[in-house]
């Protein structure tokens, strides 16, 4: 066996990097095509998900594998390969089937425990079966997977977090209310048109959704997911409701207009900076309900604020035009404040300094705020509140309590009371690394941010690391079981050849009776033909199961050798054997190159 697998995921390379190189379904086909018309490849199958792209292939030599395989990886996902090696990873052998079976359990998804790859890996390997690229180690490789797959999913909880990482956004977008539910007669926007968005697409079109808009940079990728989704979702009820789900394409220009009529948005793009900022998606909540009122805003409203003249709020009255006395250069001894009676934490030089004062005194206290604050700056004696000063601003407040009365009483800054957070209007899916989507987005009223983040967060709940553990354990005695067939398949050959020999070896001997008892009848001759084959049988039965035990073991290629040494096997038997096994694959990969071939066409 000597199976190799090149590919790059989530872990080993950002999103922008992913959607470039994703692969449509033609650009895979001739990447299987190609890697077997390949001179190091024999049989190969590509994987292709939301957030990978593997190709695995069964090659005779490793280092002319990896560079042809990752050169062909290059060529057909159209990221060049001087780009795209820092994020490739290979795996070889034992490891590739250890990457395998991981995968295959949800271990190696973003949302581990996730149950969607399984039905990736049955759609890969159907592909590769009808290109016939697959032969035995692809085949038993794949349907091997699919297992272990089931087995981790039926034997642990590891599907608890059993969702995609679509799946298990929405969900936490709905708070704990089902998704088909939740998402029944929504608008949702999608930004992007790759592998994720076109998840993302299909389901919330199976969850109802009342219309789907998508926006992407390149247009045909757009128009090409709106046909898929309208050929699948567009003609028949969603979810049984009688309601047609509504999908069209539009340029990337009309995302701020279409912020204002989605309910629903999901973006993942290549993009390397912010496709939505807080202030687009501040424009299009507002722009969606109307005027948002003071609290939605963030602003504080009167009744938590108090009665604060309007100078705190930096509107100035009338009365602030008038003069104020010169400006003096006093010192704190010189303050008409009683500073005994300002409470800790507080500058003589502010608001709450100055609570309670009558016109008289807030002027005189003014005065020497003036001075004060130029002699505190060229002593370096800055307080907490001195830079921010502004005598005018005092001497506002005089004129404001002439007119007025007193100050309101206010020593301590009153808690500011936090107004309820509306009920979310316009929620976001970010599913993108680096993000698409403005993380200030998180505090705005009205929206609701779910990103890679939170879902990471989300997913890393401590009761799944005794499941996690336990399907490790379950990968490892697999690869295990895995690699011990494989190599006692190895010792198949010369078991066949044996027992090939002994056939001979009887026939021979019969044939020489019968020339010695010419007159046996078909009756006793038949007899004795079975009696003998039992014979022989039974002789090599306990050397031929136990050879293929021991050369399952790691080390165990060196039965085979001494099998053939004591019987004095001929190799070239052994060999033809062999090459009878290899036939069906080789007929298979030369049908492969020439339906290549009459594809093309000639040069």
């Amino acid at each position: 066996m000597s199976l190799l697998v090149v590919g790059l995921s989530h872990r080993s390379a950002p999103v922008s990097v992913l959607d470039r190189a994703s692969l449509s379904l033609d650009a895979q086909t001739k990447l299987l095509q190609d890697a077997v018309a390949a001179e190091p490849a024999t049989e190969a199958a590509v994987l292709a998900t939301c957030n990978r792209i593997e190709l695995y292939a069964d090659v005779d030599k490793f280092h002319a594998g990896v560079a042809e395989l990752s050169t062909l990886l290059a060529q057909h996902s159209g990221v060049g390969l001087e780009e795209l090696t820092p994020h490739l990873y290979v795996h070889y052998e034992d490891r590739a089937v250890h990457h395998m079976f991981s995968v295959a359990c949800g271990l190696d998804s973003m949302v581990v425990g996730e149950g969607q790859i399984l039905g990736q890996i049955k759609d890969s390997l159907a592909r590769a079966q009808g290109l016939h690229t697959a032969g035995r180690l692809m085949n038993d490789l794949f349907q091997q997977s699919l297992r272990v797959g089931k087995r981790a999913h039926s034997e642990t909880g590891i599907d608890r977090a059993g969702q995609s990482l679509v799946s298990f956004g929405l969900e936490q977008l709905a708070l704990g209310t089902p998704v088909a539910a939740w998402a029944r007669g929504k608008k949702a926007l999608i930004i992007g048109a790759g592998s994720m968005s076109s998840l993302a697409a299909a389901t919330l079109a199976r969850a109802g959704v009342s219309e789907i808009v998508i926006a992407n940079r390149t247009a045909d990728r757009a128009e090409r997911l709106v046909t898929l989704l309208t050929e699948q979702y567009g003609q028949r009820p969603a979810e049984g409701d009688g309601t047609e789900v509504l999908a069209r394409a539009v340029p990337m220009g009309s995302v701020p207009s279409e912020l204002t009529r989605a309910d629903v948005v999901v973006s993942c793009t290549g993009a390397t900076g912010l496709v939505l900022t807080a202030g687009a998606i501040a424009a299009g909540v507002e722009g969606r309900v109307g005027t948002q009122p003071e609290t939605a805003r963030g602003e504080v409203p009167e009744t938590a604020r108090g009665e604060v003249p309007d100078t705190v709020r930096g509107e100035v009255p009338e009365a602030r035009t008038a003069p104020l006395p010169p400006v003096g250069t006093g010192t704190d001894e010189d303050c008409p404040l009683d500073l005994t009676s300002v409470p800790p934490g507080f500058s003589v030089m502010g608001e709450a300094a100055v609570a309670g004062m009558d016109a008289a005194t807030l002027e005189q206290h003014a005065t020497w705020a003036a001075g004060s604050a130029v002699d505190r700056r060229r002593g370096g004696r800055r307080g907490a509140d001195a830079e921010g000063t502004d005598p005018e601003l005092i001497g506002a407040l005089a004129a404001t309590a002439a007119s007025v009365g007193r100050i309101p009483e206010r020593r301590r800054p009153e808690p500011v009371a936090e107004p309820p957070r509306p009920e979310p209007v316009l929620h976001l899916l970010d599913l993108a690394m680096p993000r698409d989507i403005d993380a200030a987005a998180h505090r705005l009223a009205g929206v609701r941010l779910v990103d890679i983040e939170t879902l990471a967060e989300a997913s890393a709940d401590a009761p799944m690391a005794a499941d996690v553990d336990q399907v490790r354990r379950i990968v490892s005695d697999e690869v295990a079981a895995f690699g011990a067939a494989q190599r006692a398949a190895h010792i198949t050959p010369t078991v066949v050849a044996l027992r090939t020999m002994a056939a001979d070896v009887v026939a021979g001997e019969i044939a020489r009776l019968e020339g010695r008892l010419p007159g046996l009848d078909d009756k006793h001759r038949a007899e004795i033909t079975q009696t003998v084959r039992r014979v022989v049988d039974k002789l090599l039965h306990a050397p031929t199961v136990r050879v293929k035990q021991l050369a399952a073991e790691p080390g165990g290629a060196g039965y085979a050798d001494a099998l053939r040494t004591l019987f004095d096997l001929d190799p070239e038997t052994v060999a033809s054997v062999s090459r009878a096994e290899e036939s069906n694959e080789k007929n298979a990969k030369n049908a492969t190159i020439a339906n290549i071939a009459e594809n093309r066409g000639p040069a």
